[in-house]
């Protein structure tokens, strides 16, 4: 029979098993934020560096109108590709889970992840320019050309195309399991089709429906590559505020303080939402 283990082995123990993971969750994860978060109250020096004075003069300049233009840009990106998304992707989860040949297609829709992101942008601009294919194909209708590049439209299509996948898979695997049963005694309960799906297999893939919202919501916002190819300088996002902070004009500071203040809006709106569905939950339950 073993001897109880003593403190210092228990110690020993828990540095084995959890230490590597909080080492590298410290160093990548939370020193590189607490670092972020502590450049954002710093000012931008004479030549770009970090230096004093110190304050909040970084998050005041965010009030100001173009900053609060670019958010409510990104704010709507992300609404209408979350929402796009999510009117596509639902019903194609569906779809996916119950075809014979559905390892076939998910191949398929992973598929473009095989190809550099920047190609499947650029294959948008040809798509959308003056003088591309969709144009090509209005005028054969006398519909063309239309403006379609550069323009919101533009970077919102190419977001949805990038960011679809992200939202069929995690509500695929929550249809894969839904209990089909409760569906059967909702009929059995004389309930109709669309309120036995609505009570009976809705609430099922709701884990789903968070993860993949997560999915599109986060990277859509804070995209800036798809703005900067497709938008060409007419739609300016938050992330492209953030990559010319860092990039351009070499003020850390106030980059920092715009990516702060993202990280925050974001992990706010996850907190809502995620209490927002617990709420739910629990009314479901009762």
């Amino acid at each position: 029979m073993n001897e109880a283990a003593t403190p210092l082995q228990r110690l020993f123990r828990i540095l084995v098993t959890v230490g590597p993971g909080a080492l590298w969750l410290f160093l990548f994860v939370l020193l590189p934020t607490f670092l972020v978060l502590l450049a954002s109250f710093m000012s931008r020096g004479p030549y770009g560096e970090l230096s004093g004075p110190w304050g909040f003069h970084n998050y005041l300049r965010l009030l100001e109108a173009p900053y609060l233009k670019a958010f409510a840009q990104s704010l709507l990106l992300g609404a209408l590709t979350t929402l796009l998304a999510a009117l596509l992707g639902y019903p194609l989860a569906f779809y996916l889970a119950g075809h014979p040949r559905r390892d076939l297609l998910l191949l398929l829709l992973l598929l473009p992840f095989f190809t550099n992101f920047l190609i499947r942008v650029y294959a948008w601009l040809v798509l959308l320019q003056r003088e591309g294919l969709v144009n090509a194909f209005l005028q054969a209708f006398g519909l063309g050309p239309l403006g379609l590049y550069p323009s919101f439209l533009a970077v919102l299509l190419a977001s949805l195309y990038t960011f679809l996948p992200f939202f069929v898979l995690p509500v695929y695997a929550s249809v894969e399991r839904i209990d089909w049963q409760l569906l059967e005694a909702a009929y059995d309960l004389g309930a109709r089709p669309f309120r036995a799906f609505l009570h009976a297999v809705l609430p099922q893939t709701y884990p789903g429906l968070f993860a993949g919202s997560v999915l599109v919501f986060i990277p859509a916002m804070g995209t800036f590559v798809v703005a900067d190819l497709l938008g060409a300088g007419r739609v300016v996002l938050i992330g492209n505020l953030i990559q010319q902070q860092f990039g351009v004009t070499r003020d850390w500071a106030f980059g920092a303080a715009l990516s702060v203040f993202l990280m925050a809006f974001v992990l706010l709106s996850l907190y809502l939402y995620a209490r927002l569905q617990g709420e739910r939950g629990l009314e479901d339950l009762v």
